[in-house]
């Protein structure tokens, strides 16, 4: 059986939907929190339910990740062998508004996860990180040997502190673990709290979207086929004891421990104003901008080296920006009836 959670959020939902339709076994797990639309939630669970209606593929339980007792029973009584952490506090500005919701959720609930998965010797842990923790690095593109010490955002803090909390638990208990760092990931299904999202309803019903910078941002856009397809390929290859590891010139990326960080994204940045005039070409509308200066949090540009994925699992991304955007823009105009 694989754990997932945050079953219910964009991520999780597509990764327990690809596993299931390849006959794994999931349990799911979410809080269905109301940082965005709870019903987008539990529609995206009510099509694994449906899908699955009759078999003992899928199993969901709502639970939240601060109740480390109801989640060490979970495990305690399903017996997962691997477990997949997508459950987190999401979002960059919320953080500087909300820091505590942060600390419960990425801090303590993801401390909880890493005493389940030793407690009950999980075969291999994958969590998700994020782009963020590179802050204001300006090197381009991000490598997983660069310094992440000078994060801008809590969140970006927190996703940080998990690296090096599930380093140690790989260490002390020789827990198999793997963190990657998601870029920017868009597509059906996903979180209206995301630019691309926010411009496509802005745009529709005809009202000014909010341009930070200037437009003189770069993201690395990765679609959300290519993200679910990189997570698949490292389920049943987990890291192992390296006995070669240089203590005196140690990599960041690189551990003595059962552990590896990889950067999972598109690996081709797009100007904002190039993803805007994609996403109005995919609606045939133009957008009414309003230009702004840069927010407090936000970065300039992310951009991921990939080598290092690619020689582990042999993985490149597929997806332009033109079929990712033609493929989100059809399903929002599909779900929202317009």
């Amino acid at each position: 059986m694989i754990i997932i959670t945050g079953a219910a959020g964009f991520i999780g939902f597509h990764l327990s939907k690809k596993l299931l339709s390849e006959g794994h076994r999931i349990l799911g797990i979410d809080n269905l929190n109301d940082y965005y639309d709870v019903n987008l939630k539990k529609e995206r669970l009510k099509l694994l339910k449906e899908t699955y209606k009759g078999s003992d593929l899928f199993k969901f339980i709502k639970c939240d990740l601060k109740d480390s007792n109801k989640i060490n029973n979970i495990f305690k009584k399903n017996k997962p062998k691997i477990v997949i952490n997508l459950a987190a506090q999401a979002g960059v500005r919320y953080s500087i508004e909300n820091p505590k919701s942060y600390i419960d959720s990425n801090l303590v609930g993801f401390g909880n996860i890493l005493e389940c998965c030793r407690t009950h010797e999980i075969e291999h842990l994958i969590f998700a990180s994020s782009s963020s923790v590179y802050g204001g690095n300006r090197s381009l593109p991000f490598k997983e040997d660069d310094g992440v010490n000078h994060p801008v955002s809590l969140y970006a803090a927190t996703k940080r502190a998990n690296e090096l909390m599930a380093h140690t638990y790989s260490h002390l208990y020789k827990l198999p673990t793997t963190g990657l760092r998601f870029f920017t990931v868009y597509g059906p299904w996903g979180r209206p709290d995301m630019g691309y999202f926010i411009f496509t309803s802005k745009i529709l019903k005809g009202e000014t979207i909010k341009i930070f910078n200037n437009g003189d941002m770069m993201r690395d856009f990765t679609y959300i086929d290519d993200i679910v397809d990189g997570i698949k390929s490292l389920i049943y290859k987990s890291p192992t004891t390296n006995n070669n590891f240089d203590l005196n010139m140690p990599k960041p990326s690189e551990s003595w421990a059962p552990f590896k960080l990889f950067n999972l994204g598109n690996s081709t940045p797009i100007k904002l104003m190039s993803f805007i005039k994609t996403i109005e070409e995919a609606l045939g509308l133009e957008a009414k901008k309003e230009f702004l200066p840069m927010q407090m949090g936000d970065v300039e540009a992310t951009y991921a080296d990939m080598k290092l994925l690619d020689n582990w699992i042999n993985f490149k991304p597929k997806t332009t920006i033109k079929k990712g955007i033609g493929e989100f823009t059809k399903w929002y105009l599909k779900y929202y009836k317009i």
